[in-house]
């Protein structure tokens, strides 16, 4: 058997190891899938009737990256990721890489596991029996018993697994155990007890781990948990799974939910939290959304140009935003069209996709920070285009002085979302009253501060300037 030019063995027979300790089978079946019939079919001919019999229990050749431990010392391993993504599959899939030995009566790493669920229930129907829990991801031979009457799972080599409620922390204080399995924390009413009182039964063997299997919601714990030091987190959106979904479902989802906070939570799996002093909420941003903008009477394209260029630079932010500008300041309304941020792109690049945006949407106007650049920026563009409308700005205020004008903006309902923006709208929930608490610049959001400066701060200025009337 080979994987991408380096060779796999299955071993066969007594001692055939159904949780691959190495992983050396990681996304086989994602290369075999890729592979020629030819191909497949050889490798197929190869295997003897145990490596057949052994293939679909063998959960690294089919897992996605996700899917599978981070390899290091963690205590906790966090799969995050939206409805339908693989994570019970993974949470089951992780149990039997503990419990199971070579052989079915051989001891694995974890000998006591805790099974901790909202309720019982959901423990039993998900965990255990559903399509994707421990009975169905197990061998024959090394399938646990179920007893009911105990609430627990029993392997052929002793391991035991015992079921927990979160509403009841209590009945973790008492047993003691090796390894845990956590299913949807995000989403528990008592979670911080709970939690609290698992960790304080995590107390056997050498190395005593959990895998927590959740779609992200803004809690405490979760945050938490997060930010320390011995938590890894794999991530994955519903689309990741598609192969496993059915189609139907996923174009159902998608055309009702993609874009919208919900959507970005329930299917792209995503931590969303407001930073402390946040200028913007995510639930504002989701009031702000509309289906499509009106007939405008200008539109820009902003552009908060990177410094440098490569995999580890700044991104260059394009922000594409139009305005109704008839009448009355009071009365101006702004929409922001699209997010056409490009990252690790030479200067040449990102003055291309910002030529191709202002081409795309009509833009009557390109707006760029000049500050880092210069007249290199406006330069960079002309070779683009040379009669392109260009307006460079200079920024004489921090990014706080300048963005704050554009979220009150914002609070006066005088601003408007299309579909379509997430990241953006994800830094802009965390720009702060006392700094931008995210990763790297906020280019993405000082590319619509520019925007909307443009289309509406600086003319509503102009247009209540006091006028001196000629007699």
């Amino acid at each position: 058997m080979q994987n991408a030019g380096s060779k796999m063995k299955v071993s066969h027979g007594a001692d055939m190891p159904l949780i691959s300790k190495k992983h050396a089978l990681t996304s086989g079946a994602s290369w075999l899938g890729c592979a020629a019939p030819e191909i497949q079919n050889a490798f197929l001919n190869d295997l003897t009737e145990g490596e057949l019999l052994a293939l679909p229990y063998l959960f690294e050749f089919w897992a996605l990256d996700h899917q599978l431990p981070p390899e290091g010392d963690w205590r906790t391993w966090v799969i995050m990721g939206g409805r339908g993504a693989g994570k019970t599959r993974a949470g089951a899939e992780w149990v039997r890489s503990k419990v199971e030995g070579n052989r079915p009566i051989d001891f694995g790493t974890a000998r006591r596991v805790a099974l901790v669920g909202e309720t019982i229930d959901q423990v039993r129907e998900v965990m255990i029996f559903g399509d994707s829990g421990i009975l169905a991801c197990s061998p024959p031979d090394r399938r646990p018993e179920w007893e009911a009457g105990r609430k627990r799972l029993v392997w052929p080599n002793g391991a035991v697994a015992s079921v927990h409620s979160a509403h009841d922390p209590e009945g973790l204080r008492g047993p003691q155990f090796d390894a845990a399995w956590v299913d949807e924390l995000a989403k528990w009413k008592k979670a911080e007890d709970t939690w609290d009182m698992l960790q304080f039964a995590l107390r056997l063997g050498d190395q005593p781990q959990v895998c927590v299997t959740t779609t992200p919601r803004n809690v405490g714990v979760l945050k938490t948990l997060l930010k320390l030091p011995s938590t890894v987190v794999t991530h994955a959106p519903t689309e990741a799974n598609a192969a496993n979904l059915a189609a139907s479902f996923l174009h159902e989802i998608k055309q009702r939910y993609k874009g919208t906070r919900l959507g970005r939570q329930e299917l792209d799996g995503v931590l969303l939290e407001d930073a402390e002093g946040a200028l913007w909420s995510l639930s504002s941003l989701e009031e702000s959304r509309v289906e499509a903008a009106p007939d405008l009477d200008r539109v820009v394209v902003a552009v908060d140009p990177a410094t440098t260029s490569g995999g580890g630079s700044d991104e260059c932010g394009i922000i594409v935003v139009g305005a109704v500008t008839k009448g009355d300041p009071s009365g101006w309304r702004a929409f922001v069209l699209a997010d056409c941020t490009v990252q690790g792109a030479s200067p040449t690049a990102w003055a291309k996709a910002a030529i191709v945006a202002m081409q795309q949407f009509g833009a009557d106007r390109l707006v760029a920070e000049v500050n880092q650049g210069g007249q290199m920026v406006e330069e960079v563009i002309r070779q683009v285009d040379p009669l392109v409308p260009f307006q460079g700005v200079h920024a004489s205020r921090g990014k706080v002085a300048r963005a704050e004008p554009v979220a009150a903006l914002y609070e006066q309902g005088r601003v408007k979302h299309l579909r379509g923006l997430e990241q953006l709208e994800d830094q802009m929930c965390k720009m702060t009253t006392q700094g931008f608490e995210g990763k790297g610049s906020p280019d993405r959001v000082d590319a619509l501060v520019w925007g909307l400066h443009s289309l509406m701060i600086e003319p509503a200025a102009k247009w209540r300037q006091p006028r001196m009337r000629s007699l």
